[in-house]
Formats: C-alpha cells, structure tokens, sequence
C-alpha cells in the first residue's frame, strides 16, 4: 500500500524571543481578569440571568456554574520572557502528502504553525513570522499562530509554550500518523491528537481523545483555535450568536455581516442548530481560505476579533511582526461558549474527529462547498476507522513532553494505551514527589535554592499529611491546603513551618497573600518586606533562578507595600533589586508608581517618556493606562494604547 503521509524533522530558524524561567512563586490566585472571553478566566460575574427574557439556555448557565478553577496550581507562572528577538531555532515535524504541508511545533503545545496548500501555495492560517510569548495563557507565556489545542479551563491553555510528547504511530489507511500527547495538569487529564493526512487529501485530520482515569467526575473544557488573516470573511452554519463584548455580558444577537468591523475586542459564539453540521471558514475576497469541520462532538464554534480600535491594533502589532497584517481566530469546543465546562464522567472519555484545509466558496455558498469536497458521511467514516488506531502503541519517539505523566501513572498504576508515560520522562521537578511516593517522606532539598513546584491533587495532599512534618514539608502542605480551599488550615501549616524553617520567605510571602485575601493589608506589607529582606540575604548567585525569584518576590513586595504607602520600604525594596532586573519594563512601570508615590510626578513622567515596554502585560490589563492618568490630562501615547474596552465613567 502506498505509504500516505511523510513525516520528517525540520527545524526552523526564526526571530525568536527567550522564553526565560517560571516563576518560582506558587500562584495562590488567578492572574489578573483579561476581560474577554478571550482570556477570561474568573466568570461567576457575567451580567446573565436565565430568567431575563434574554437570558441563557438552563444547560449554557449550568455549564458556567460548574467547574470554574480556584487557582492555576500545580502549574506554574510563566513570566520569564522578554521581548528582544534574536534568531533562535524551534523544532519542528512537519507533515506531508501530495496535497497538503503542516509543520507542527511539538516543543511549544504542539501548534499547527503552518498549513500550505502545496497545488497553489497559500498559507492557510495565519503564520506568524515570529516567536513572540505575551500573556494571553492562563498561566501567562502564549504566542499568536496557527492551530492551538486548548484543554483545561476557559482560556489559552497552560501548555501554549510547554514540550508535548510525540511519536509515529499506524494510520487507518496505512501510513503514519503523527500523536501528540500530554498530560493536562489543572484537570489531571491525558489527552492525545493524532494528526495525519490520507493519500491525495486536500485535509488534514486531527484525531482528539481526552480520557477520565479518576474514580469521581472532571470538568472538561476544550477548544481548538486557529489564527486566520483578520481580512477573511467568516462563514458558519448560524444565524445567530452569543456575543461576549467589551461590557462583559452574554447576549443574543444576530449573526455580524461578513464584512463586520468592530471597535472592541468581541467574541461570537455561534448558535449553530443541532441538527446542522458542525463547521466554520474564513475565506477572503475571492472566496479562498480555510475551513474547519469535526464529528458532532466538537459542537460550538467562536470567532474573535481585537477589533479596530487603537487598542486592538497595539495587541496585533505587540503579538506579531510590524508590516505583516493582523489575525482573527475561528475556533471548536466542546460546549457552545467558552465560559463554560462540561461533566466528564469517572473512567469515561470523549473523542473527535476535525479536518482543515482549503475551501473556495462565496460565504453564502461554503457549507455546499465543503459538502462537495468532504462530504459529512465521509467525516463521520474517517472517525470510525480512526477510532481503533486511537489505541495504538507509539513507534518511533520524535518528541519528550514533561514528566507529570509518568508521575500520575506510577502513582495509580494507570493503563493508557496509545499514551505511554515513561518512567525514564521522570526529571528534577518529579523527583522529590517521587521518593514521596515510595518512602512516605518529601526529602529536604539537598541544596540551597527556591522552593520546587507543589503537588495540590487530594491524593497527594493526603501523602502530605501523613508525612514527617518538616518546615519544608509543610510549606508544600499548606500550599495544596490553599488549593483546596482549607485556607486557615493553611495558615497554619505555614506558621507551624516558619518556627524552624532555615529559608522563611517561601513561608512568608505565603502568609502575605492570605493577609491580602483577608484583607489585612499593613500585615501583608510587613510580612513581604521581612520575606524580600531573607530573599536577599539568602540568594546565592545572580544565576537565572534566584534572579527569576528575587524579581518574582519583589514585584509582589512592592505592589503590597505602594498599596499601604510605606514609601521608603517601597525603595528599599526597589534599590536591592538586580539593576538588569529594574530595568525590564514591568519594572520600571513600577518605578513610575513609586516615583509619584514619592510625590516626584516628573520624573514618573519621564519614565514613560523615556519608554517601555511592560512584556507580561496581561491582556485587558488597565494598569499603564491608569497610572498614565494621575499624572496629568494628555491622551495615552499610541505605544501604551493596550485598552479593549471603552474607557469606564
């Protein structure tokens, strides 16, 4: 038989920013609300109530309710980028037939970077000429481009720039296929996407599986994203569709003409009936583009503009290169808006199958052109026979992923077939975990340093427990005790460790935030200036560890401190920082609020005269703008326009 997909290594060289280290600090909160769907994350206040006339469906509201995150742990922050690009190499496998090229970045969530259509050579996505993290993730570094697979919770998932594990696997009509898998961390759950391409197919297949290995019921949130050119018209199977704008609120409207402009950064979620086939496409003035489709399962579909506004050009500009055009992005999910989660019960899966490639069409025509070139039959046979592949072992290893996975196998003696989690996966983050689970006790670090990511699961906050209650012990403890909503028990576990812990700012900065969450702020300020003061006194070297928490830790301490303003803390504070660390632009917007705290107005000014460029601004974030405005009646410069929202009364 002829062998139908190649699959080769590739490696591309690009204008490339350094991802830089995680930050070291647990996040006991939520970053900071985007404001859109986009990147929203703390949705319990929509501005919706199911028994306006207007308002949501039972099940759209139930699935809001259920399954929203208390915080981002056991995973980290990634803040540690920057924004100077130097050319940099990227590995990447790149798929192919006779038809179709896909060039798939394993090492940064396994995105789909490039789809070209080989017969005519167009990009079918948006490829974005350059490698450049923002903080659009839930958990912070996201990048703009090409195909994205979403798991988790509403918003950019977790694993935007993390290695998946990949290999070659059979195909149902004889070739290869190309699997990704991972292990997704805030839900515990394994999931897998096999890509392939049949022989002559102007489509590429995607084969997606998320399994429930656990005894209770997850909540379970996917959405595939793709990044078109913003010119393209979008064409879907709905006549209406729930916006989520600028004023926060889910409401019904009528599908936007093709040609729609809008000022504001705007999510749709399209309404499509039952009983139509599931598919969306952006096609431009000619009636060429990209058309998504999937089995019934994959039922909602979303399109999202930054809209037109200034501030909505600065993200297009600050996401991608100068000169190259802007993008929109068409997405699928398993729920019909992104703000909610569905139930995935105990040992059950859910599976799917989706298709992009080419489509030409007028908008009003495309659901017929997609019929005449992949009938929906013919979608829902590829699902079938791809479904007994989903099983199958991996063959040759072409990418290593994390070694959570292994961890979570070895812990329940987990039987994955077709996702394999190796104990050889297992590294320096796992290995204090794993002697947890093998002797009962969390081994003391056998050097200085800043304290390792935590486990939160129950399963290991029970191992916690019970094991020798070391400080180090229970810092990690009273972390997973905060995850699950035991904060006092927290508390305590925290202050039981700072009575005879060698390191106290880990402990410290801990207690700082729950100060902050009860609203004891003078304490909280206390406390971060006594943890940043042991920081300093402990660190080691100016190596890319201690650096990342000295700038983690005094960050937080000069927010708390500015807050209740204990100026002269604020600068003591600010004048031991690394002076490579003063200079990154989150930090000198900081200089700018402590400057005017200081009551030294022009020379806050003169910072941003001066210029910055603040790289972990969140998006939908009101803090340069706002701080702009105590100094004075100017409008915004352009290169701190960042506002997707009208500014509020």
């Amino acid at each position: 038989m002829v062998i139908v997909t190649r699959i080769r290594r590739e490696v591309l060289t690009l204008p490339a920013a350094e991802l830089g280290p995680d930050n070291p600090l647990p996040p006991l909160r939520l970053l900071e609300d985007g404001g859109t769907a986009h990147a929203l994350q703390a949705v319990g206040d929509l501005g919706v109530d199911e028994r306006e006339p207007d308002g949501l469906p039972r099940e759209m509201a139930r699935g809001i309710g259920y399954g929203q995150l208390r915080s981002l742990l056991p995973v980290r922050i990634r803040d540690g980028y920057g924004r100077t690009r130097e050319p940099r190499a990227l590995d990447a496998l790149v798929i192919e037939n006779d038809r179709l090229r896909a060039t798939v970045l394993p090492g940064l969530g396994g995105r789909v970077g490039s789809l070209v259509h080989l017969p005519t050579g167009r990009e079918l996505l948006y490829r974005n000429p350059v490698f450049q993290p923002a903080n659009l993730a839930l958990n912070g570094a996201w990048y703009a481009g090409g195909i994205e697979w979403n798991i988790g919770a509403t918003g950019h998932t977790t694993l935007s720039c993390a290695p998946l594990h990949a290999a070659r696997v059979p195909a149902p009509d004889g070739g290869e296929m190309l699997r990704l898998w991972e292990w997704e961390r805030l839900r515990d759950l394994p999931f897998q996407v096999d890509l392939w391409l049949p022989d002559g197919s102007d489509f590429l297949y995607a084969g997606v599986r998320v399994r429930n290995p656990h005894e209770h019921p997850v909540p379970l949130y996917w959405w595939s994203s793709t990044a078109v050119p913003e010119d393209r018209r979008i064409a879907v199977p709905a006549k209406e569709a729930w916006e989520f704008g600028p004023e926060r609120r889910l409401r019904r409207v009528p599908v936007p003409s093709y040609d729609a402009r809008h000022p504001w950064a705007t999510d749709w979620f399209y309404d499509i009936p039952q009983e139509r086939r599931r598919w969306i496409a952006a096609l431009d003035a000619d009636g060429h583009g990209l058309v998504q489709t999937s089995t019934d399962e994959l039922r909602g579909r979303k399109q999202f503009v930054w809209g037109s506004g200034p501030g909505g050009r600065r993200w297009q500009e600050w996401l991608g290169a100068s000169g190259t055009g802007g993008y929109q992005e068409i997405q699928a999910g398993l729920a019909r808006t992104q703000l909610e989660h569905v139930r995935l019960d105990a040992g059950d899966e859910v599976s799917w199958l989706e298709a992009y490639g080419p489509l030409t069409a007028r908008p009003e025509k495309a659901g017929e052109a997609l019929e005449a070139v992949l009938p929906r039959a013919a979608l829902d046979a590829a699902r079938a026979a791809w479904q007994p592949y989903a099983d199958a072992e991996p063959g040759e290893l072409l990418a290593t992923g994390s070694g959570w996975g292994a961890l979570e196998v070895l812990r329940a003696d987990r039987k994955l077939p077709g996702t394999p989690f190796a104990e050889s996966t297992l590294g320096e983050e796992q290995e204090p975990w794993h002697e947890l689970l093998r002797t009962g006790t969390l081994p003391e670090p056998r050097r200085v340093r800043p304290p390792g990511p935590t486990l939160v699961a129950p399963h290991w906050r029970d191992m916690l427990e019970t094991a020798p209650a070391t400080p180090h012990t229970e810092y990690h403890l009273g972390v997973a005790q905060w995850h699950a909503g035991d904060r006092a028990q927290a508390v305590r576990s925290w202050e039981r460790g700072l009575q005879l812990a060698p390191s106290l700012w880990p402990l410290l900065r801990c207690l700082a935030v729950a100060d902050q969450e009860y609203g004891h702020h003078e304490r909280a300020a206390e406390r971060y200036a006594d943890a940043f003061d042991d920081l300093c006194r402990e660190r080691r070297d100016d190596g890319e560890t201690w650096t990342a928490a000295c700038a983690a830790l005094g960050r937080e301490a000069l927010e708390a401190l500015l807050r209740v303003r204990r100026v002269a803390d604020a600068r003591a504070v600010w004048e031991a920082l690394l002076p490579a660390t003063r200079e990154r632009g989150r930090f000198r917007l900081l200089e700018a609020e402590l400057l005017l705290a200081e009551g030294r107005p022009r020379a806050a000014r003169a910072v941003f005269d001066s210029g910055f460029e603040v790289a972990d601004l969140r998006e939908g974030a009101d803090v340069v703008d706002r701080l702009w405005a105590r100094l004075g009646d100017e409008p915004l410069p352009g290169r701190y326009d960042f506002r997707l929202r009208p500014p509020g009364p």
